[in-house]
């Protein structure tokens, strides 16, 4: 928290909007539209998988439709694909940014329509840990099939791809702001529309699909999704706060750089070039057993919860879970690489240098520098 976040609370309490409507709500909306440019309309809701779910609806997702979806995500990517009783296409990463690849995008598209007799429905590429995807490639290749494409940027506020920022790339894209975050409203999300209709749309999907009427009319499915305005109060005050803490993880990101380069069998996602600008949510960095004499990120992973740091693997793709494993995979093999031999490691925005070297120190001890 920033300090300022209070202020827009104690307006909440003091107007007694404390529902999921009031003057938080519209500024923190606006605050987001402000930031992306783009001409875009921002719907706050009460999480980012709400956004996934309402954006997939907007785009016509339904029972027996199929949606392609990056593997190599956390599961809300998704899940919402299967609460419209749809299903699931997954797409392996390429190597630069670990993200959703475009020639197997194109592979998977074809190989459905052939057969399916039909396109998948929607496109959910992913700019995992604030790494921007290539959304050059994967566009030119929506554009083509005439598929629409909903950016998941819930781990990517701020990130920008090619001077534009990643929120604004898709035909819709969301954002979270769960706990964990860049920036955070204690929990919620929103979804990042083209125009006026689909954001009137967002909520009227999102506060249980209520017609116009004197009394409660109901002609579609509704959701509970709309955020309240005491949370919107937090994200007001979070906005405030977002350029320094990517500023941060951006210099965390470069700390670790400077003091691990050198160490042999470790490397970091990295930007591939100057198109990519991550926020680098997330530092996240690789083992490569066959260079460290052996030593696999489950042994540092240990290593470092033994001196009470903690990390945590890379994400478990979504073609290895249980929950979809029957679900048509295009894929490499990179992402069931990356997760075997990955680690996210301390990357708070209020980490000191101590804290950054006692995480620097342990990984070279373990690694034997």
């Amino acid at each position: 928290m920033g300090g300022k976040e209070q202020k827009f609370i104690k307006e909440a309490f003091d107007t007694n909007w404390v529902v999921p409507l009031g003057s938080n709500v519209d500024a923190f909306e606006k605050a987001i539209e402000d930031y992306i440019v783009g001409n875009k309309r921002v719907v706050v809701l009460n999480s980012g998988t709400a956004a996934i779910h309402l954006g997939l609806l907007q785009l016509g997702v339904g029972k027996g439709d199929e949606v392609i979806c990056q593997t190599f995500t956390f599961t809300a990517s998704a899940n919402p694909i299967v609460y419209l009783g749809a299903s699931p296409v997954f797409i392996d990463s390429e190597t630069d940014t670990w993200n959703m690849n475009p020639e197997l995008l194109e592979e998977a598209i074809l190989d459905r329509i052939k057969i399916t007799g039909k396109k998948p429905k929607a496109i959910v590429p992913v700019h995992l840990y604030g790494m921007p995807a290539k959304m050059k490639e994967i566009m030119e290749i929506a554009r083509r099939y005439e598929i629409p494409v909903l950016e998941d940027a819930a781990e990517a506020l701020g990130s920008e791809y090619n001077g534009k920022k990643c929120g604004s790339l898709g035909n819709l894209a969301c954002f979270s702001f769960n706990g964990n975050k860049i920036i955070t409203t204690s929990g919620g999300g929103a979804l990042v529309c083209d125009t006026e209709e689909q954001a009137k749309k967002t909520m009227f999907y999102a506060t249980q699909a209520r017609e116009v009427a004197p009394h409660y009319q109901h002609l579609e499915i509704g959701y509970n999704y709309r955020l309240s305005n005491i949370c919107a109060g937090i994200g007001r005050g979070q906005m405030l706060e977002l350029q320094n803490h990517i500023d941060n993880r951006r210099a965390n990101n470069n700390y670790y750089r400077s003091k691990l380069s050198n160490v042999k069998g470790l490397t970091f996602q990295t930007e591939p070039d100057e198109l990519f600008k991550s926020n680098y949510w997330l530092t996240a960095i690789l083992i490569d057993p066959k260079e460290t004499g052996g030593k696999t990120r489950d042994d540092l992973c240990q290593a470092l919860d033994e001196e009470n740091i903690e990390s945590r693997p890379l994400w478990k793709p979504m073609h290895l879970q249980p929950v979809f494993v029957e679900c048509p995979y295009y894929g490499n093999g990179v992402s069931k690489k990356l997760f075997s031999n990955g680690l996210c490691i301390p990357s708070s925005s209020i980490l000191t240098i101590e804290d950054l070297d006692r995480v620097v120190n342990t990984i070279k001890i373990f690694l034997g520098n």
